[in-house]
Protein backbone atom coordinates (compact mmCIF):
# COMPACT_ATOMS: atom_id res chain seq x y z
CA UNK A 1 0.00 0.00 0.00
CA UNK A 2 1.28 3.45 -0.87
CA UNK A 3 2.35 5.78 1.92
CA UNK A 4 -0.09 8.41 3.14
CA UNK A 5 0.46 12.09 2.33
CA UNK A 6 1.51 12.91 5.93
CA UNK A 7 4.27 10.33 5.51
CA UNK A 8 5.19 11.86 2.16
CA UNK A 9 5.49 15.30 3.75
CA UNK A 10 7.57 13.89 6.59
CA UNK A 11 9.94 12.04 4.28
CA UNK A 12 10.24 15.06 1.98
CA UNK A 13 10.93 17.37 4.92
CA UNK A 14 13.79 15.17 6.09
CA UNK A 15 15.26 15.12 2.60
CA UNK A 16 14.77 18.89 2.27
CA UNK A 17 16.58 19.42 5.59
CA UNK A 18 19.48 17.32 4.33
CA UNK A 19 19.51 19.18 1.01
CA UNK A 20 19.45 22.59 2.72
CA UNK A 21 22.26 21.52 5.04
CA UNK A 22 24.26 20.50 1.96
CA UNK A 23 23.62 23.91 0.39
CA UNK A 24 24.80 25.69 3.53
CA UNK A 25 27.96 23.56 3.40
CA UNK A 26 28.52 24.81 -0.14
CA UNK A 27 27.92 28.37 1.10
CA UNK A 28 30.50 27.78 3.84
CA UNK A 29 32.98 26.60 1.22
CA UNK A 30 32.32 29.70 -0.91
CA UNK A 31 32.83 31.95 2.13
CA UNK A 32 36.13 30.23 2.98
CA UNK A 33 37.26 30.69 -0.64
CA UNK A 34 36.43 34.41 -0.51
CA UNK A 35 38.31 34.68 2.77
CA UNK A 36 41.35 32.95 1.27
CA UNK A 37 41.28 35.10 -1.87
CA UNK A 38 41.13 38.22 0.28
CA UNK A 39 44.17 37.03 2.25
CA UNK A 40 46.01 36.49 -1.05
CA UNK A 41 45.16 40.02 -2.15
CA UNK A 42 42.54 39.35 -4.79
CA UNK A 43 40.01 41.48 -2.84
CA UNK A 44 40.56 44.83 -1.16
CA UNK A 45 38.36 44.23 1.88
CA UNK A 46 39.79 45.14 5.25
CA UNK A 47 41.53 42.03 6.59
CA UNK A 48 40.43 42.59 10.17
CA UNK A 49 36.83 42.90 9.03
CA UNK A 50 37.06 39.63 7.11
CA UNK A 51 38.73 37.89 10.05
CA UNK A 52 35.73 38.76 12.22
CA UNK A 53 32.84 38.24 9.81
CA UNK A 54 34.00 35.15 7.97
CA UNK A 55 34.49 32.77 10.97
CA UNK A 56 31.04 33.67 12.34
CA UNK A 57 29.36 33.30 8.94
CA UNK A 58 31.13 30.01 8.18
CA UNK A 59 30.22 28.63 11.62
CA UNK A 60 26.54 29.47 11.05
CA UNK A 61 26.67 27.82 7.61
CA UNK A 62 28.23 24.68 9.08
CA UNK A 63 25.78 24.42 11.97
CA UNK A 64 22.83 22.85 10.01
CA UNK A 65 24.87 19.71 9.20
CA UNK A 66 25.20 18.49 12.81
CA UNK A 67 21.72 19.81 13.58
CA UNK A 68 20.20 17.43 11.03
CA UNK A 69 21.87 14.50 12.80
CA UNK A 70 21.45 15.36 16.47
CA UNK A 71 18.21 17.37 16.58
CA UNK A 72 16.05 15.98 19.42
CA UNK A 73 13.21 18.48 19.57
CA UNK A 74 10.06 18.72 17.47
CA UNK A 75 11.04 17.69 13.94
CA UNK A 76 8.71 20.33 12.52
CA UNK A 77 10.89 23.07 14.04
CA UNK A 78 14.14 21.78 12.55
CA UNK A 79 13.55 23.42 9.17
CA UNK A 80 13.04 26.79 10.86
CA UNK A 81 16.26 26.38 12.85
CA UNK A 82 18.22 25.44 9.72
CA UNK A 83 16.78 28.34 7.74
CA UNK A 84 17.51 30.68 10.66
CA UNK A 85 21.19 29.67 10.63
CA UNK A 86 21.34 30.26 6.89
CA UNK A 87 19.73 33.70 7.20
CA UNK A 88 21.98 34.79 10.07
CA UNK A 89 25.07 33.57 8.23
CA UNK A 90 24.17 35.62 5.16
CA UNK A 91 23.35 38.61 7.39
CA UNK A 92 26.79 38.49 9.04
CA UNK A 93 28.59 38.31 5.70
CA UNK A 94 26.32 40.95 4.17
CA UNK A 95 27.11 43.26 7.09
CA UNK A 96 30.76 43.09 6.01
CA UNK A 97 30.17 42.98 2.25
CA UNK A 98 27.05 45.09 1.88
CA UNK A 99 27.15 45.40 -1.91
CA UNK A 100 28.75 42.12 -3.02
CA UNK A 101 26.23 39.72 -1.43
CA UNK A 102 22.99 41.27 -2.61
CA UNK A 103 21.91 38.19 -4.63
CA UNK A 104 22.66 35.83 -1.74
CA UNK A 105 19.32 36.75 -0.16
CA UNK A 106 17.44 34.91 -2.90
CA UNK A 107 19.04 31.59 -1.91
CA UNK A 108 17.01 30.98 1.32
CA UNK A 109 13.77 31.81 -0.48
CA UNK A 110 14.55 29.38 -3.29
CA UNK A 111 15.52 26.66 -0.82
CA UNK A 112 12.22 27.09 1.02
CA UNK A 113 10.43 25.75 -2.09
CA UNK A 114 11.87 22.29 -1.42
CA UNK A 115 9.76 21.98 1.72
CA UNK A 116 6.42 22.51 -0.04
CA UNK A 117 5.50 24.56 3.02
CA UNK A 118 3.98 28.03 2.48
CA UNK A 119 4.48 28.75 6.20
CA UNK A 120 8.23 28.25 5.88
CA UNK A 121 8.30 30.50 2.82
CA UNK A 122 6.48 33.22 4.82
CA UNK A 123 9.00 32.78 7.66
CA UNK A 124 11.91 32.99 5.22
CA UNK A 125 10.68 36.23 3.63
CA UNK A 126 10.23 37.87 7.04
CA UNK A 127 13.70 36.65 8.00
CA UNK A 128 15.21 38.01 4.77
CA UNK A 129 13.60 41.45 5.22
CA UNK A 130 14.64 41.75 8.88
CA UNK A 131 18.16 40.38 8.42
CA UNK A 132 18.71 42.53 5.32
CA UNK A 133 17.62 45.62 7.25
CA UNK A 134 19.92 44.78 10.15
CA UNK A 135 22.85 43.94 7.87
CA UNK A 136 22.37 47.20 6.00
CA UNK A 137 22.64 49.42 9.06
CA UNK A 138 25.40 47.37 10.69
CA UNK A 139 27.26 47.59 7.41
CA UNK A 140 27.00 51.39 7.50
CA UNK A 141 29.25 51.41 10.54
CA UNK A 142 31.44 48.32 10.00
CA UNK A 143 31.17 46.92 6.48
CA UNK A 144 32.36 47.71 3.00
CA UNK A 145 29.85 50.30 1.84
CA UNK A 146 28.77 51.73 -1.47
CA UNK A 147 30.54 55.04 -1.90
CA UNK A 148 27.56 56.38 -3.82
CA UNK A 149 25.53 56.19 -0.64
CA UNK A 150 28.22 57.60 1.62
CA UNK A 151 29.27 60.16 -1.03
CA UNK A 152 32.87 59.51 -0.23
CA UNK A 153 35.51 57.10 -1.49
CA UNK A 154 37.40 56.91 1.77
CA UNK A 155 34.64 55.70 4.07
CA UNK A 156 36.50 52.55 5.15
CA UNK A 157 37.40 53.96 8.50
CA UNK A 158 36.35 52.73 11.93
CA UNK A 159 32.84 52.74 13.34
CA UNK A 160 33.37 55.92 15.39
CA UNK A 161 34.55 57.82 12.35
CA UNK A 162 31.56 56.62 10.33
CA UNK A 163 29.12 57.49 13.08
CA UNK A 164 30.51 61.02 13.21
CA UNK A 165 30.33 61.30 9.44
CA UNK A 166 26.72 60.15 9.36
CA UNK A 167 25.78 62.53 12.15
CA UNK A 168 27.46 65.45 10.44
CA UNK A 169 25.87 64.64 7.09
CA UNK A 170 22.43 64.38 8.69
CA UNK A 171 22.93 67.74 10.43
CA UNK A 172 23.85 69.24 7.06
CA UNK A 173 20.57 68.00 5.56
CA UNK A 174 21.77 64.70 4.08
CA UNK A 175 19.97 62.01 6.09
CA UNK A 176 22.14 59.05 5.16
CA UNK A 177 20.12 56.55 7.21
CA UNK A 178 16.90 57.50 5.41
CA UNK A 179 18.58 57.66 2.02
CA UNK A 180 20.13 54.23 2.49
CA UNK A 181 16.73 52.85 3.46
CA UNK A 182 15.03 54.40 0.43
CA UNK A 183 17.65 53.73 -2.23
CA UNK A 184 19.38 50.62 -0.90
CA UNK A 185 16.94 48.65 1.21
CA UNK A 186 13.63 49.17 -0.60
CA UNK A 187 14.82 48.03 -4.08
CA UNK A 188 16.41 44.90 -2.61
CA UNK A 189 13.36 44.23 -0.46
CA UNK A 190 11.16 44.49 -3.56
CA UNK A 191 13.36 41.95 -5.35
CA UNK A 192 13.10 39.64 -2.32
CA UNK A 193 9.29 39.96 -2.34
CA UNK A 194 9.15 39.11 -6.05
CA UNK A 195 11.29 36.01 -5.48
CA UNK A 196 9.08 35.19 -2.48
CA UNK A 197 5.90 35.38 -4.55
CA UNK A 198 7.37 33.03 -7.16
CA UNK A 199 8.55 30.59 -4.49
CA UNK A 200 5.23 30.82 -2.65
CA UNK A 201 3.35 29.95 -5.83
CA UNK A 202 5.54 26.90 -6.33
CA UNK A 203 5.17 25.85 -2.70
CA UNK A 204 1.40 26.20 -2.70
CA UNK A 205 1.01 24.40 -6.01
CA UNK A 206 3.17 21.47 -4.90
CA UNK A 207 1.51 21.43 -1.48
CA UNK A 208 -1.88 21.25 -3.20
CA UNK A 209 -0.70 18.42 -5.43
CA UNK A 210 0.46 16.45 -2.40
CA UNK A 211 -2.85 17.10 -0.65
CA UNK A 212 -4.61 15.74 -3.72
CA UNK A 213 -2.26 12.78 -3.65
CA UNK A 214 -3.25 12.26 -0.01
CA UNK A 215 -6.89 12.04 -1.01
CA UNK A 216 -6.03 9.73 -3.91
CA UNK A 217 -3.97 7.51 -1.63
CA UNK A 218 -6.78 7.30 0.90
CA UNK A 219 -9.16 6.35 -1.87
CA UNK A 220 -6.70 3.74 -3.14
CA UNK A 221 -6.33 2.34 0.36
CA UNK A 222 -10.10 2.15 0.69
CA UNK A 223 -10.43 0.43 -2.67
CA UNK A 224 -7.50 -1.85 -1.84
CA UNK A 225 -9.12 -2.87 1.42
CA UNK A 226 -12.40 -3.53 -0.35
CA UNK A 227 -10.63 -5.52 -3.06
CA UNK A 228 -8.91 -7.58 -0.37
CA UNK A 229 -12.29 -8.38 1.15
CA UNK A 230 -13.66 -9.09 -2.34
CA UNK A 231 -10.77 -11.49 -2.96
CA UNK A 232 -11.53 -13.33 0.26
CA UNK A 233 -15.22 -13.47 -0.60
CA UNK A 234 -14.52 -14.72 -4.11
CA UNK A 235 -12.07 -17.32 -2.84
CA UNK A 236 -14.59 -18.53 -0.27
CA UNK A 237 -17.18 -18.99 -3.02
CA UNK A 238 -14.98 -21.52 -4.81
CA UNK A 239 -14.44 -25.03 -3.45
CA UNK A 240 -11.05 -24.83 -1.78
CA UNK A 241 -10.96 -27.69 0.74
CA UNK A 242 -9.05 -30.71 -0.53
CA UNK A 243 -9.52 -33.62 -0.62
CA UNK A 244 -12.99 -32.42 -1.57
CA UNK A 245 -14.96 -35.66 -1.03
CA UNK A 246 -12.89 -38.01 1.12
CA UNK A 247 -15.85 -40.35 1.50
CA UNK A 248 -15.76 -41.11 -2.24
CA UNK A 249 -13.03 -43.51 -3.31
CA UNK A 250 -14.23 -43.56 -6.92
CA UNK A 251 -12.55 -40.30 -7.95
CA UNK A 252 -10.04 -37.63 -6.98
CA UNK A 253 -10.56 -33.96 -7.86
CA UNK A 254 -8.37 -30.88 -7.47
CA UNK A 255 -8.64 -27.29 -8.77
CA UNK A 256 -6.76 -24.00 -8.57
CA UNK A 257 -7.17 -20.41 -9.77
CA UNK A 258 -4.73 -17.53 -10.03
CA UNK A 259 -6.37 -14.21 -10.95
CA UNK A 260 -4.39 -11.63 -12.92
CA UNK A 261 -5.77 -8.90 -10.62
CA UNK A 262 -7.04 -8.89 -7.06
CA UNK A 263 -10.25 -10.48 -8.26
CA UNK A 264 -10.87 -12.28 -11.51
CA UNK A 265 -13.48 -13.50 -13.93
CA UNK A 266 -12.39 -17.14 -14.12
CA UNK A 267 -14.09 -19.63 -11.89
CA UNK A 268 -14.42 -23.33 -11.35
CA UNK A 269 -16.99 -25.21 -9.36
CA UNK A 270 -17.80 -28.77 -8.42
CA UNK A 271 -20.61 -30.01 -6.21
CA UNK A 272 -22.77 -33.07 -5.66
CA UNK A 273 -26.16 -32.85 -7.32
CA UNK A 274 -27.11 -36.00 -5.45
CA UNK A 275 -25.17 -38.95 -4.04
CA UNK A 276 -24.44 -40.33 -7.51
CA UNK A 277 -23.92 -37.20 -9.62
CA UNK A 278 -21.02 -34.73 -9.48
CA UNK A 279 -21.36 -31.42 -11.35
CA UNK A 280 -18.20 -29.89 -12.86
CA UNK A 281 -17.98 -26.28 -14.06
CA UNK A 282 -15.12 -24.37 -15.72
CA UNK A 283 -15.86 -20.81 -16.86
CA UNK A 284 -14.19 -17.62 -18.05
CA UNK A 285 -15.92 -14.22 -17.94
CA UNK A 286 -14.98 -11.55 -20.46
CA UNK A 287 -12.87 -8.77 -19.00
CA UNK A 288 -10.90 -8.54 -15.76
CA UNK A 289 -11.19 -7.11 -12.29
CA UNK A 290 -14.28 -6.20 -10.28
CA UNK A 291 -16.87 -6.16 -13.13
CA UNK A 292 -15.79 -9.62 -14.27
CA UNK A 293 -15.80 -10.86 -10.66
CA UNK A 294 -19.37 -9.65 -10.11
CA UNK A 295 -20.53 -11.25 -13.35
CA UNK A 296 -18.67 -14.41 -12.34
CA UNK A 297 -20.50 -14.66 -9.01
CA UNK A 298 -23.86 -14.16 -10.69
CA UNK A 299 -23.10 -16.83 -13.30
CA UNK A 300 -21.80 -19.30 -10.72
CA UNK A 301 -24.85 -18.87 -8.52
CA UNK A 302 -27.29 -19.25 -11.41
CA UNK A 303 -25.54 -22.34 -12.76
CA UNK A 304 -25.49 -24.07 -9.41
CA UNK A 305 -29.16 -23.31 -8.80
CA UNK A 306 -30.38 -24.67 -12.14
CA UNK A 307 -28.15 -27.77 -12.03
CA UNK A 308 -29.27 -28.62 -8.51
CA UNK A 309 -32.87 -28.24 -9.67
CA UNK A 310 -32.28 -31.23 -11.94
CA UNK A 311 -31.65 -29.65 -15.36
CA UNK A 312 -29.27 -31.34 -17.76
CA UNK A 313 -26.08 -29.49 -18.88
CA UNK A 314 -27.75 -28.42 -22.13
CA UNK A 315 -30.88 -27.12 -20.43
CA UNK A 316 -28.88 -25.47 -17.65
CA UNK A 317 -26.75 -23.49 -20.09
CA UNK A 318 -29.79 -22.39 -22.09
CA UNK A 319 -31.64 -21.26 -18.97
CA UNK A 320 -28.73 -19.35 -17.47
CA UNK A 321 -27.89 -17.77 -20.83
CA UNK A 322 -31.30 -16.10 -20.98
CA UNK A 323 -31.10 -15.04 -17.34
CA UNK A 324 -27.72 -13.39 -17.92
CA UNK A 325 -29.12 -11.37 -20.80
CA UNK A 326 -31.61 -9.67 -18.49
CA UNK A 327 -30.30 -6.16 -17.69
CA UNK A 328 -26.87 -6.99 -19.09
CA UNK A 329 -26.16 -3.39 -20.03
CA UNK A 330 -22.40 -3.91 -19.76
CA UNK A 331 -22.58 -6.46 -22.56
CA UNK A 332 -20.50 -9.01 -20.68
CA UNK A 333 -20.41 -12.68 -21.61
CA UNK A 334 -18.95 -15.89 -20.27
CA UNK A 335 -17.62 -19.13 -21.72
CA UNK A 336 -18.64 -22.24 -19.77
CA UNK A 337 -17.89 -25.92 -19.84
CA UNK A 338 -20.46 -27.82 -17.77
CA UNK A 339 -20.47 -31.54 -17.10
CA UNK A 340 -22.37 -33.94 -14.84
CA UNK A 341 -20.44 -37.06 -13.90
CA UNK A 342 -22.39 -40.15 -12.87
CA UNK A 343 -20.17 -41.71 -10.23
CA UNK A 344 -21.62 -45.25 -10.31
CA UNK A 345 -21.32 -45.74 -14.09
CA UNK A 346 -18.52 -43.32 -15.08
CA UNK A 347 -20.77 -41.62 -17.64
CA UNK A 348 -20.06 -37.93 -18.19
CA UNK A 349 -22.71 -35.73 -19.82
CA UNK A 350 -21.38 -32.32 -20.86
CA UNK A 351 -22.10 -29.18 -22.89
CA UNK A 352 -19.72 -26.46 -24.01
CA UNK A 353 -20.65 -22.77 -24.35
CA UNK A 354 -17.65 -21.45 -26.27
CA UNK A 355 -15.07 -22.67 -23.77
CA UNK A 356 -11.65 -24.30 -24.28
CA UNK A 357 -11.52 -27.94 -25.35
CA UNK A 358 -11.02 -30.28 -22.38
CA UNK A 359 -8.05 -32.65 -22.29
CA UNK A 360 -8.51 -36.35 -21.54
CA UNK A 361 -6.01 -39.05 -20.64
CA UNK A 362 -7.09 -42.63 -20.90
CA UNK A 363 -5.64 -45.20 -18.49
CA UNK A 364 -3.22 -46.58 -21.06
CA UNK A 365 -2.53 -43.36 -22.99
CA UNK A 366 -1.48 -39.71 -22.81
CA UNK A 367 -3.35 -36.44 -22.55
CA UNK A 368 -5.05 -35.30 -25.73
CA UNK A 369 -7.48 -32.51 -26.52
CA UNK A 370 -11.07 -33.66 -26.85
CA UNK A 371 -12.60 -31.44 -29.53
CA UNK A 372 -16.16 -31.37 -28.29
CA UNK A 373 -19.17 -29.57 -29.70
CA UNK A 374 -18.83 -25.84 -29.15
CA UNK A 375 -21.83 -23.62 -28.62
CA UNK A 376 -22.13 -19.84 -28.48
CA UNK A 377 -20.91 -17.94 -25.41
CA UNK A 378 -23.43 -17.27 -22.64
CA UNK A 379 -24.78 -13.74 -22.28
CA UNK A 380 -24.17 -12.94 -25.94
CA UNK A 381 -27.45 -13.81 -27.65
CA UNK A 382 -30.92 -14.79 -26.52
CA UNK A 383 -32.40 -18.30 -26.88
CA UNK A 384 -29.16 -19.99 -27.91
CA UNK A 385 -29.40 -23.79 -28.23
CA UNK A 386 -26.58 -25.95 -26.90
CA UNK A 387 -25.64 -29.53 -27.66
CA UNK A 388 -24.81 -32.27 -25.19
CA UNK A 389 -22.41 -35.15 -25.58
CA UNK A 390 -21.51 -38.15 -23.45
CA UNK A 391 -18.17 -39.64 -22.47
CA UNK A 392 -17.42 -42.88 -20.67
CA UNK A 393 -14.69 -42.47 -18.04
CA UNK A 394 -13.00 -45.56 -16.65
CA UNK A 395 -10.52 -46.29 -13.88
CA UNK A 396 -7.23 -44.51 -14.60
CA UNK A 397 -8.78 -41.88 -16.87
CA UNK A 398 -8.17 -38.18 -16.14
CA UNK A 399 -10.25 -35.21 -17.28
CA UNK A 400 -8.41 -31.86 -17.36
CA UNK A 401 -10.30 -28.55 -17.63
CA UNK A 402 -8.77 -25.08 -17.90
CA UNK A 403 -9.32 -21.49 -19.04
CA UNK A 404 -7.57 -19.71 -21.89
CA UNK A 405 -5.14 -18.11 -19.43
CA UNK A 406 -3.16 -21.37 -19.52
CA UNK A 407 -2.62 -21.56 -23.28
CA UNK A 408 -2.25 -17.77 -23.61
CA UNK A 409 0.37 -17.32 -20.89
CA UNK A 410 3.10 -15.20 -22.48
CA UNK A 411 6.85 -14.98 -21.86
CA UNK A 412 9.08 -11.91 -22.17
CA UNK A 413 9.34 -12.39 -25.94
CA UNK A 414 5.54 -12.37 -26.36
CA UNK A 415 5.57 -16.09 -27.11
CA UNK A 416 2.47 -18.04 -26.09
CA UNK A 417 2.66 -21.08 -23.86
CA UNK A 418 0.11 -22.83 -26.07
CA UNK A 419 -1.82 -26.07 -25.76
CA UNK A 420 1.06 -28.13 -27.16
CA UNK A 421 3.31 -27.16 -24.25
CA UNK A 422 0.39 -27.69 -21.89
CA UNK A 423 -0.16 -31.25 -23.11
CA UNK A 424 3.57 -31.93 -23.03
CA UNK A 425 3.79 -30.76 -19.41
CA UNK A 426 0.76 -32.85 -18.45
CA UNK A 427 2.24 -35.93 -20.09
CA UNK A 428 5.50 -35.69 -18.14
CA UNK A 429 3.69 -37.17 -15.14
CA UNK A 430 0.63 -38.94 -16.55
CA UNK A 431 0.17 -41.09 -13.46
CA UNK A 432 0.38 -38.23 -10.94
CA UNK A 433 -2.51 -37.35 -8.67
CA UNK A 434 -4.82 -34.49 -9.64
CA UNK A 435 -3.05 -32.09 -7.27
CA UNK A 436 0.44 -33.12 -8.40
CA UNK A 437 -0.65 -32.75 -12.01
CA UNK A 438 -1.82 -29.15 -11.56
CA UNK A 439 1.18 -28.17 -9.46
CA UNK A 440 3.58 -29.58 -12.07
CA UNK A 441 1.78 -27.74 -14.87
CA UNK A 442 1.78 -24.50 -12.87
CA UNK A 443 5.52 -24.80 -12.22
CA UNK A 444 6.21 -25.43 -15.92
CA UNK A 445 4.18 -22.33 -16.84
CA UNK A 446 6.12 -20.22 -14.32
CA UNK A 447 9.42 -21.35 -15.81
CA UNK A 448 8.18 -20.47 -19.28
CA UNK A 449 6.73 -17.07 -18.39
CA UNK A 450 9.67 -16.01 -16.21
CA UNK A 451 9.43 -12.36 -15.12
CA UNK A 452 6.74 -11.44 -17.67
CA UNK A 453 3.52 -9.94 -16.32
CA UNK A 454 0.43 -12.14 -16.04
CA UNK A 455 -2.33 -10.65 -18.19
CA UNK A 456 -5.06 -13.26 -17.79
CA UNK A 457 -6.60 -15.35 -15.03
CA UNK A 458 -5.33 -18.93 -14.89
CA UNK A 459 -7.73 -21.60 -13.68
CA UNK A 460 -7.38 -25.40 -13.87
CA UNK A 461 -9.22 -28.49 -12.62
CA UNK A 462 -8.47 -32.21 -12.88
CA UNK A 463 -10.79 -35.15 -12.23
CA UNK A 464 -9.05 -38.53 -11.85
CA UNK A 465 -11.19 -41.68 -11.96
CA UNK A 466 -9.92 -44.29 -9.51
CA UNK A 467 -12.36 -47.13 -10.00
Amino acid sequence: MEMMCSDIFEVNEKKANQYTALCTLIAAGAAVLMWLLNILGFFIVDQHLMNVAMPIGVALFLLPTPMVRIWKWDERLLKYAIMGCFLLGIAILNSALTVQLVMAWACPLILSCHYYSPKLTHFTLIGVLLCLLGAMYIGLYFGVWDSNMMRSTDMIGNAAFRAAYIKAATAAGDNILLRVFNFYYIPRAVIAVVVYLICLTLSRRTHGLLKQQEEDNREKERIGAELHVATQIQTSLLPCVFPAFPEYEEFDIYASTNPAKEVGGDFYDFFLVDKDHLALVMADVSGKGVPAALFMMITKTLLKNVVQSGLSPKAALESVNNQLLENNEAGMFVTVWLGIYEISTGKLTAANAGHEYPAIKRADGLFELFRDKHGFVMGGMENVKYQEYELALHAGDVLFLYTDGVAEATDGNNQLYGTDRMLKALNRKPDASSKELLLALGADMERFVGEAMQFDDITMMALQVRK
